[in-house]
Formats: structure tokens, sequence, C-alpha cells
């Protein structure tokens, strides 16, 4: 079908973008991610830069994306400002030594603060599709993010036409944007399999200034096979809920889960669904993973909410393949919608996500290393756990040989705190939070959850804390163990009279 829109190569795309000016990209992780604009933005501005002319734009996406977008960008030192999440190594390196300015942020607050202006304007779209029609109709391919928002929001759009992702995805988006306050009602979402909204995003056809076609995979990582650490992590988790189920703390039917991304989430969501202690379950989450993948056609998941298929390529070929049957297991949702709180604490989400390093008090740094150093950012972790029916966290107990403990004293950056917090889990054990004072949180987060290197040197901090107070840290010695590995590059061995 001829379209009424002007089809352009990448470079004449990228030719309209200006310096200075900021886009809103396709792409929740490399799913659905633009690909041969931002490639053709990074040449371009490698040529402006050679001829002595700056040329920086400012990027907004639904989360992280793949290598042409970021990866690419970041290279030609073409980012100046970025937001909401990234996991790119060249784009971290820049924002850590300052040469990108860079805004972490819940991904269900992006959309909104976009529409509310806070993030200035935004002068393009830039949207992967499987299908446009004449009258402005798109249809997203393997994510939504914060494509829809982007899309109304834009002075111009261009989209990129990836016929590597088929039209028949139409049927599997969900576009819904709630109304901005004073005018917003609830979210009417009451079960993860609950449509409230349009299988397309409509978009004034003036705006489309340029079509580019693509046939062009998803830049997905594939991920590791798990190792003896991650799956007796993923066992602790399945036992510790099956135990929740059997005590009638979790409903005979199960609860719905989310899971962040990554290998022991992996692990975890396989562990879950090979318990036969665990009944078949539902996820409203942010990502569908492989695992989640085999666990559908296994009927272990029986219906999946989310907001990208973050799948490898063997497991996209497989998802295409099997096109009809996944069309009835799962909807993709802006991230507005898959992370809302609203609906996060009405369907009673159970929230499995990642750490950095835990303290005693049962603060979690799921961002940033020795609390300084940025790895990704907080992503949609903040916005389940603050909401969860149960908030799990897991992680080794730890890192780099032994040298780094993730059970330390303070944290050295916070993301959420010790009352969003409820469960903790390494290798070594589960630590259950839930009605502890802040004493016995500390004592069950050594004794359980950190490794036998570190427990005695963490029980002896303890005895440095002044009694008396409510909260176990002494802010003299809160940090030492990150010294000690800054000193000494182990954080084992520490003398905590040395730090007083």
């Amino acid at each position: 079908m001829s379209l009424p829109f002007p089809v352009i190569s990448a470079d004449e795309a990228a030719n309209l973008i200006q310096h200075g000016q900021t886009i809103g990209f396709s792409g929740f992780t490399a799913a659905g991610a633009a690909k041969a604009i931002p490639a053709a933005l990074a040449r371009r501005a490698k040529r402006e830069h050679e001829a002595g002319r700056p040329f920086k734009v400012g990027v907004l996406t639904g989360a992280s994306t793949g290598a042409s977008l970021d990866g690419a960008l970041a290279e030609a030192e073409a980012i100046s400002f970025r937001t909401p999440y990234q996991s790119d190594s060249h784009l971290r390196n820049q924002i850590n030594r300052g040469e990108v300015k860079f805004v972490d942020m819940h991904l269900s607050m992006l959309p909104q603060m976009a529409r509310y202006g806070f993030l200035g304007p935004l002068n393009y779209a830039v949207i992967e599709a499987c299908d446009v029609t004449a009258g402005g109709g798109i249809v997203l391919s393997t994510s939504v993010g914060a494509s829809n928002t982007y899309l109304h929001l834009a002075d111009r759009v261009l989209i990129e036409l990836n016929s590597k992702h088929p039209p028949a995805l139409l049927g599997m988006h969900d576009i819904f944007e709630p109304k901005d306050p004073p005018m917003r009602a609830e979210i009417p979402i009451y079960r993860v399999s609950d449509r409230i909204g349009s299988p397309i995003c409509l978009v004034d056809p003036k705006k489309i200034v340029g079509i580019v076609h693509t046939n062009l995979e998803d830049e997905s990582s594939n991920f590791e096979q798990p190792n003896e650490l991650t799956v007796r992590i993923g066992e602790l988790v399945a036992e510790f809920l099956a135990s929740e189920l059997k005590s009638g703390r979790i409903p005979p039917k199960f609860l719905p889960l989310q899971s962040g991304v990554g290998n022991i989430a992996n692990a975890v969501l396989a562990s879950l669904g090979g318990n036969s202690n665990i009944p078949p379950f539902e996820m409203y989450t942010e990502v569908l993973q492989d695992s989640v993948l085999a666990l559908i056609e296994q009927e272990r998941c029986t219906y999946a909410s989310t907001c990208a298929l973050t799948l490898s390529t063997e497991m996209m070929h497989q998802f295409r393949s099997n096109m009809e049957f996944f069309r009835r297991k799962i909807v993709l949702r802006p991230q507005e919608i898959s992370n809302n709180p609203e609906v996060v604490r009405r369907l009673g989400i159970v929230s499995m996500n990642t750490a950095i390093e835990v303290d005693l008090s049962g603060n979690v740094n799921s961002t940033h290393l020795m609390g300084k150093t940025l790895m990704n950012g907080i992503g949609g972790s903040g916005d389940f756990t603050r909401n969860a029916y149960l908030s799990i966290f897991s992680c080794p107990s730890t890192a780099k040989g032994g040298k780094i403990s993730a059970i330390v004293p303070l944290a050295s950056h916070m993301d959420h705190s010790e009352h969003s917090v409820q469960i903790v889990i390494t290798e070594q054990g589960i630590a259950d939070l839930r009605g502890k004072d802040p004493h016995e949180r500390a004592q069950l987060i050594i004794n359980n959850c950190a490794h036998p290197d570190y427990r005695e040197q963490l029980h002896d901090y303890l005895k440095h804390v002044h009694a008396g107070q409510h909260e176990p840290i002494s802010l003299s010695l809160g940090l030492s163990m990150h010294r000690q590995f800054m000193r000494h590059g182990d954080m084992r061995g520490i003398n905590w009279d040395e730090f007083r």
C-alpha cells in the first residue's frame, strides 16, 4: 500500500535533526529501539565534529537501548543529555566523567514528566514500527516504552518501518495514556489480562516527515547460562515464595510477579517455574526475558503483561513462529502503565529485583559502585518495590572474587529505603525483615545473607554502635568497609579502630 509520507534514507532523516535538539526515541531495553536513524545521526555527528562544528542532542528513551542508539551516539560524542536509564559502557563512562548530563529517573515517571514540560520541548520522535497507516496509525514493534507519549508531544515524527517485525504484531499492544492532574481518573486494570486502550498509536499525519525502511533484528544480548550461584539464589527465592503460599500469606491462586532484568532474574524465574509447590502464575512486569517465554509455552506462566519483549535472537524467532499462541498470552503496555504504582498495589504484585549492596538497616543501593560511579540507573525497580505486596531483593553476597561484600554497614548510595525492602536474599540465605526493628534487621541480614568471610567483621561493627539509639549506625564508621576497599582493594581485614 502506498503511504502519503516521504520515504527517505536514514542519512536523510539524520540530516533533518539539528544540534541542540531533543529527541524521543523508541526502545525499552534494545527491544523496539530505533536503530538506523540514530546510527546515521552518529555518523553525521562525527562529520560535524571533524569539520570543527558542535553537534550534540538530548536523548530520551523508554529505558536502555541497543548498540546502534546509545552505543553509536556515545561513541560519536553526540549526546548532551540523557534520561531515564542506560546500560551502554561508552555512555556510562561519559556520564561518570561528567561529559553527559544524566538524570536517573523512575521509569513510570518519565512520560508524565515529559508531558508536564519538565524536560523541555521535544523536537523529534524517532519510533520503530512494524506497520503504518495512511491516517497516522502506528503499530509499534517489540516494545512500547514511552513511544506513545513521544509521538504526540514531538513537533515532528520519523518512523523506522522495520520489516523484521511482522505487521501481525497488531493486537499485542494496549496503548493507554492517563489524563494529567487534576483530571486524572483511576487506571481501570483489575486483572493482569485487562485491556483498556488501543492496539495502535495515533499521530497527526502532518507530523510524520519521513519513513525509513529497515530490516533489523533487535540488538538484545544473549543471557548467560545459569551457574551454581544464580541457581542457588533462584532456588531460595522459589522456596521462600512456596513457604509464603503454604502459610497462607500468599493466596492459593498465587499473585502476579514482577522481575528485573539480567541473569539472576532469569535464574529466579526458571526456579519458580520448576518448583512444583508454586502454582501456575501471571506476570505484571516491565520486561519479558527468554525464561518467561519458555514458561508460557510450558503453561507455568498463564499470562504476561509487559512493556518489552527482551528476547535473544533465537527466542525471538520462536516467538514469531508461534505468534497466534503468544497473542493470547501476552500484552504490551506503555511504561507509564506497566510500572504504574496504582496498578502494582491494586494487583498485589510480588516484586523481585537485584541489588548492588544492602546495608544492615535494609537500605538498598542498586545503581552506584562505591556510592559514586553510576552503573545503569534505578530503572523500574522503585516503581514496583515501594508498592509491592512483597518486595524481594537478591544479589550474590560478594563481588570481585570476595574482595567486596554486598552486605555493608551503610549503603554508599540509597535507591530503596528500609521502609520499602521486605526480603533480602543472597546465596547464603534469606533475611525476612517484615515486622523487625532495626537491630533485629541488622542481625538477620548478617547471619542469613552475609558471606562467612564478613560476618565477624560486621558483628564487630555493631559493637562500635552506641547503645540507646534506634538505628544501629555509626556515622564515623558506616562507610569504613568502602574506604578499606579504596585503600587496599579488599573490604576484608578491617581494623575498626583505624577509622574511628
